[in-house]
């Protein structure tokens, strides 16, 4: 039975970026996923924020235009509220690109990668891979996604409030105008949570989310509902992809990590409470895992795991949480026709781009000695 130092179960942007920063270590990785193409399943509508792209290295090829209006649309669709940044706010990535970016940097630092393997689960140290074989893992990292079967077995906590989303993304003639984030705030399409139209000139990502429980007539009917009139909507010009998921926004778990592995990405619920965006939260906490799950590897030393601390890490959103407790409680159409009235006003609309446009963000766990520890961040 072959030994490993990490096994990482899913090949996401978390997994495989944690798998890059380990492999840079000089250990062993193994990255399994039970998709046969990276291009499947994709979940995310690849929105990246200003700050990761100030950050992180994306390849600028993957990325169309930026972004700087954001319009927030009422239930009435009238009077909506443009709100407009002095720099790019935010980029959609192809995403099927940025992961196999992301596959071949991982496996050029020496991390091994294996698609259309299924995790089977695990008894102490020996874990089962369909397709594969079973294999002996010192440590296992958990970036399987919001409903983390990895979680369970490790005995971590699991996410337990998610949002549902789906989206519809097709190319578009370009439009001619400005690159525009549409944002619809609906309960009848959206409970809880928002539709969403953005368009970098080369596709249109169409999209609703909500609680589950306030979609009574499932999401994909309330997608193609709010595609039908969705604002911003150009003529499709090809075929339509389809993508959706679970989103969790209950903020970061609590107990992350133990002797046996530790959770990255939407299985850690690494999404802001508030926005449900995940993906730079995904890039940071990754590196976060990787500094701590190498230290402890090499040394042994559990006290190496007790600074990957969820609880500490909770206490940064705990305002995100609150106002995303607030949003889910907006069930009348009345209401958030009321709520959006109310960000009309200079302090309203200072709010909203504070939410939109500002600086904060997943703590930074970066050092300015080179050592990756957490650090709040502005805002």
């Amino acid at each position: 039975m072959r030994t490993i130092d990490v096994l990482v179960v899913g090949a996401g942007l978390a997994g495989l970026h944690t798998a890059r920063l380990l492999a840079a270590q000089g250990l062993d990785v193994l990255v399994v996923d039970k998709r046969r193409s990276l291009a499947a399943g994709v979940r995310t509508t690849g929105i990246f924020v200003r700050r990761t792209l100030d950050d992180f290295d994306l390849p600028e090829d993957l990325l169309g235009p930026g972004v700087r209006d954001v319009v927030l649309y009422p239930p009435s669709r009238r009077g909506p509220i443009r709100l407009t940044s002095d720099r790019d706010e935010y980029r959609v990535a192809d995403m099927p690109g940025v992961y196999a970016h992301a596959k071949g940097r991982a496996e050029a630092a020496g991390a091994a990668v294996r698609l259309g393997v299924r995790y089977d689960g695990m008894v102490g140290d020996v874990v089962a891979l369909h397709g594969f074989g079973a294999v002996r893992a010192r440590f296992v990292v958990g970036a399987d996604g919001a409903r983390s079967r990895v979680a369970r077995d490790l005995g971590l906590d699991v996410n337990r409030r998610m949002l549902v989303g789906a989206e519809v993304v097709y190319p578009v003639r370009t439009s001619g105008g400005r690159p525009t984030f549409h944002c619809v705030l609906d309960p009848r399409i959206a409970p809880g949570y928002l539709g969403w139209v953005i368009e970098d000139g080369r596709h249109a990502h169409v999209g609703v989310a909500g609680y589950a429980r306030g979609m009574a007539r499932g999401v994909r009917h309330l997608l193609d509902e709010f595609a039908a009139t969705a604002p911003g909507v150009h003529a499709p010009a090809g075929d339509v992809e389809r993508r959706g998921g679970p989103i969790p926004v209950g903020g970061v778990l609590k107990r992350l990590a133990c002797a046996r592995g530790l959770l990255v990405g939407d299985a850690a619920g690494a999404v802001s409470p508030l926005t449900a965006g995940g993906l730079d939260p995904c890039l940071r906490l990754s590196e976060f895992a990787a500094a701590v799950a190498g230290a402890f590897v090499k040394s042994g030393d559990v006290s190496a795991l007790g600074r990957y601390d969820g609880a500490m890490l909770r206490r940064r959103f705990r305002g995100r949480l609150l106002l995303r407790r607030a949003f889910g409680g907006l069930r009348s159409p009345l209401a958030v026709e009321a709520a959006v009235a109310a960000l009309r006003g200079p302090g309203g609309r200072a709010l909203a781009a504070r939410v939109l446009f500002g600086d904060g963000s997943f703590p930074d766990v970066r050092g300015h000695d080179g050592r990756t520890r957490l650090r709040p961040s502005p805002g």
